[in-house]
């Protein structure tokens, strides 16, 4: 009977992780689903925009514009040109209508395999819009809620030097003695873009507005192009408060209900897999944040900034620094804190944050994550060593017994409450725990999800190659010969296992490893080279366990 439950808690657990297998598979098919609409280019002066109402400068708003409810304004269509930039990293598009940063290409990271097309991930494509805007909200402008301003360069494309450091990109706009000028500042090995104001007022009346930055785009996850995207990832916006540090806003909350809050600090963001745009204003601003989705369905999350105002005569200064670019962890905590937290790990972060270091540390030595997968297996295989140790003597324990087993079951019948009485005995008398066998699966499983988080979510491991055939760790293996493998290690391993009792237990269990082939076939090869290669370990430890239990046992009898 006990020996029955224990097969049951042993295929529950294999049931659960391919549960967890399909979940993950379902989301992986549905995001590789190309979107049916097909992408085209407009022109920029088309734009679909938002543009908040100032607390300041529109004294006829009843409310400030966290709380305003009012219809999205109409806003002119005026079109500008296109200011190109481009850094070691970087190639950015500024438009002078607004200077708004409306493309940016990450030069380091191709957009496919084998691709030298760079990875774009603002654009001001009519379909999949995403954008950076930022603004002077005042009454007299250079932004009204009528319209941006239209802003002269001092030249169209910009070059960051060998041997320079940073670039310096400005923008002008002059009205009625009014002089501004918008800066943008770029700095070498950086996705931080410090954009910045300065008013110079020298008209014969005050001037009194506000500063507002803003992410805005379209509901359109982006499409796979050679790394593992995968539904269960974060598409959508997030947010940064004091007492909340990271904070999701999906774009069906953003449909239900406008964000409106006051923040210290903080920072707003758009995130998608692999990559994230945030504005951070200085440190100890207070800041409205809201949110807007226009009838067109652009999705607009950002912040205002508190009243300013430069007496005439005088001058004064504004600045946020946006980061775009890639979700790695070490330069986000420096862009931002907390702004690391958009590397979503799931359950097992603190696991999935432990795998990484020791990942990036071995990587940092021998270039090439897949080694790195391999060592970070074999460390996690002696870390629980001892464990697996106790747990694999106990199984071969139980597959010696398995002929005194019988034996019971032939002398007892069907007598179910004394054969369970006289198994537990026998189970006392050879000091053995039939419930250690189930510990390896347990423990696999918490480290089987936090590597599969750290292989999805870590940036660092698209497109990367390991040996051969294995071009990028992130997608499937082309010729299922790591799918293949595991199936054959994890049969091999059941081989080393007592038999179930029941016959049908018995052919469930002989399928498992096909089952889990089938499933994970096209799950990152990554993952299938940490299966193989922790299935093999564990083939050997436990191979040479059972032999030693096997002599020890040939010892004892002999005398």
């Amino acid at each position: 009977m006990l020996d029955k439950m224990l097969e049951y808690i042993r295929i529950a657990l294999y049931t659960l992780l391919v549960l967890i297998g399909f979940f993950f598979y379902q989301a992986w098919e549905k995001e590789h689903t190309k979107p049916e609409t097909e992408v085209t280019k407009t022109v920029a002066a088309s734009r679909d925009r938002f543009v908040p109402t100032d607390h300041v400068a529109d004294s006829a708003a009843p409310e400030p514009v966290a709380t305003a409810q009012s219809t999205v304004p109409s806003v002119a269509t005026t079109s500008g040109q296109l200011v190109k930039v481009t850094t070691d990293v970087l190639n950015v598009s500024i438009d002078t209508h607004g200077g708004d940063i409306v493309e940016v290409n990450l030069l380091k990271y191709p957009e496919s395999l084998g691709s030298k097309a760079p990875f774009q991930l603002l654009t001001d494509d009519g379909k999949t819009r995403y954008i950076a805007e930022s603004g002077l909200l005042g009454k007299e402008g250079p932004d009204t809620v009528s319209g941006q301003a239209l802003y002269t360069a001092e030249q169209m494309n910009y070059s960051l030097q060998p041997g320079e450091n940073s670039l310096v990109v400005k923008l002008n706009w002059k009205k009625d003695g009014v002089d501004v000028t918008k800066t943008f500042t770029f700095v070498r090995d950086s996705y931080e873009i410090k954009t910045g104001y300065e008013i110079n007022n020298q008209s014969g009346k005050a001037w009194d507005g506000s500063f507002y930055t803003q992410l805005a785009r379209k509901n359109t996850p982006p499409a796979t192009h050679g790394g593992f995207v995968n539904l269960t990832t974060y598409f959508g916006a997030a947010i940064s408060t004091p007492q909340k540090p990271f904070e999701k806003i999906t774009f069906k909350e953003m449909q239900k209900q406008e964000v409106s809050r006051e923040v210290k600090d903080g920072w707003v963001a758009m995130i998608q897999h692999y990559f994230v745009s945030a504005w951070v204003p200085p440190k100890t601003a207070v800041s409205n944040y809201y949110s807007r989705v226009t009838p067109s369905g652009l999705y607009t999350i950002g912040m205002i900034g508190s009243p300013l105002h430069v007496a005439p005569g005088a001058k004064a200064a504004t600045e946020a620094d946006l980061y775009v670019g890639p979700a790695i962890a070490d330069r986000l905590e420096k862009a931002a804190p907390g702004l690391q937290l958009t590397i979503d790990y799931g359950w097992f972060w603190f696991i999935s944050i432990a795998i990484f270091w020791m990942m990036q540390k071995i990587y940092d030595f021998l270039g090439n994550w897949g080694w790195s997968i391999v060592i970070v297996t074999i460390i996690i295989k002696l870390l629980f060593y001892q464990l697996s140790n106790k747990s694999y003597r106990s199984m071969s324990a139980m597959k010696r017994l398995q002929p005194k087993i019988e034996s019971l079951k032939e002398r007892l019948g069907d007598d179910k409450q004394k054969m369970t009485q006289a198994t537990l005995e026998l189970y006392r008398k050879e000091k053995v725990n039939p419930m250690s066998g189930c510990l390896p699966i347990l423990i696999q499983i918490p480290v089987f999800i936090a590597l599969y988080w750290v292989l999805v979510e870590s940036v660092q491991l698209r497109q990367a190659p390991f040996i051969l055939w294995i071009h990028d760790l992130s997608q499937k293996d082309p010729y299922y010969v790591l799918p293949v493998l595991m199936c054959i290690s994890m049969f091999l391993q059941q081989r080393l296992n007592p038999p179930p009792p029941d016959p049908i237990q018995a052919k469930v269990m002989m399928a498992m490893p096909l089952v889990f082939a089938l499933l994970f076939a096209n799950f990152p090869a990554g993952l299938m080279l940490y299966w193989v290669v922790n299935n093999t370990l564990s083939f050997l430890q436990q191979w040479h366990i059972m032999h030693r239990v096997e002599k020890e046992a040939n010892v004892k009898r002999s005398k």
